[in-house]
């Protein structure tokens, strides 16, 4: 079995973790520069979410890999043709991580500090609890921002808890923060293995590292975002979680400028079909928050947004 991945330290970490699922080395790993890898401004100026996994997904259909690795958050909400999502591992931490070097948490920052980030969800969400401060492009590695604070060249910034857990990074960590207030991004810390639709050897033989919790968590967050036709153009963020049998979800929705927030929660009873239970909570409350936004969106951002 070839498995497929991007070429950065923390798509490695995935990667070989998941090779050591199926009992295998490194040396089934083959490895990809994404089109999303080579962009040096942000996403959503370049097109969003599936420059990550392009180069990946046409290594499956001609049959250089058969499956691919990736961080669900970069997987788009509409799969390639020919191409399944065949399972979702145990998921890590989903929030997010607040990086500083002078302050324990956002609200700890000075007024008029500089927040680094290339997300306009942490965009949003920090200007709307923090409209004082400033907000200016961080993108790069793991190790690449960290080091940005490190010289000082900007106060705070936020990375992905789970990334750092992988990578053995958390003494960097200033806080966890508060997913009540700050919501992660749809699928933050699971991963999304694909491979080709028919393929059943590969299926047959992803089947057993799937989490059941984690495959219907992250379709509620991803059925929220599809709902919103969600992009790296609209500021998104969703957590869902499991307890005693009833799926809880968090939603929301930013104006990139932070001024604006809808939000939803619900709570479902997980029947028979906990998946389509799942799926329909994130297309309801979606479809529900981009009725009320809409208009506003449409007044202020034009085709910005949705």
């Amino acid at each position: 079995m070839k498995i497929g991945s991007r070429g950065s330290p923390l798509a490695l970490v995935q990667a070989r973790a998941v090779a050591a699922m199926l009992g295998l080395d490194d040396s089934a790993i083959v490895t990809f520069v994404t089109s999303g890898d080579r962009i040096t401004g942000r996403l959503s100026e370049e097109g969003g979410k599936g420059l990550f996994t392009k180069e990946l997904d046409e290594a499956l259909l001609d049959g250089r890999i058969d499956c691919a690795v990736h961080s669900m958050k970069d997987l788009p909400t509409r799969m390639p043709p020919g191409i399944v999502l065949a399972c979702v591992p145990a998921r890590e931490d989903p929030r997010d991580a607040f990086i500083a070097r002078k302050a324990k948490t956002l609200m700890d920052l000075p007024q008029g500090a500089t927040v680094g980030t290339a997300s306009l969800r942490r965009q949003a969400q920090t200007l709307h609890l923090r409209p004082d401060l400033k907000v200016e492009l961080l993108r790069g590695r793991v190790e690449t921002r960290l080091a940005k604070i490190e010289s000082g060249a900007f106060d705070a910034t936020y990375l992905a808890l789970a990334g750092l857990n992988r990578l053995g990074l958390q003494q960097h960590v200033a806080s966890v923060v508060d997913a009540d207030a700050m919501p992660p991004a749809p699928g933050q810390g699971a991963l999304a293995i694909t491979a080709r639709e028919g393929d059943e050897k590969t299926l047959a033989l992803l089947a057993p590292l799937n989490i059941t919790e984690h495959a219907i968590t992250t379709t509620a967050e991803r059925s929220f975002l599809e709902a919103l036709d969600g992009s790296c153009r609209t500021p998104i963020a969703a957590m869902a979680t499991i307890a005693n049998d009833t799926l809880t979800f968090l939603g929301e929705v930013l104006t990139p400028d932070g001024r604006h927030c809808w939000r939803r929660r619900e709570s479902v009873a997980l029947g028979g079909d906990a998946p389509a239970t799942a799926r329909a909570l994130g297309l309801k409350l979606g479809a529900q928050i981009k009725a009320e936004a809409g208009p506003l969106y449409t007044a202020h951002f034009g085709d910005q947004g949705w």
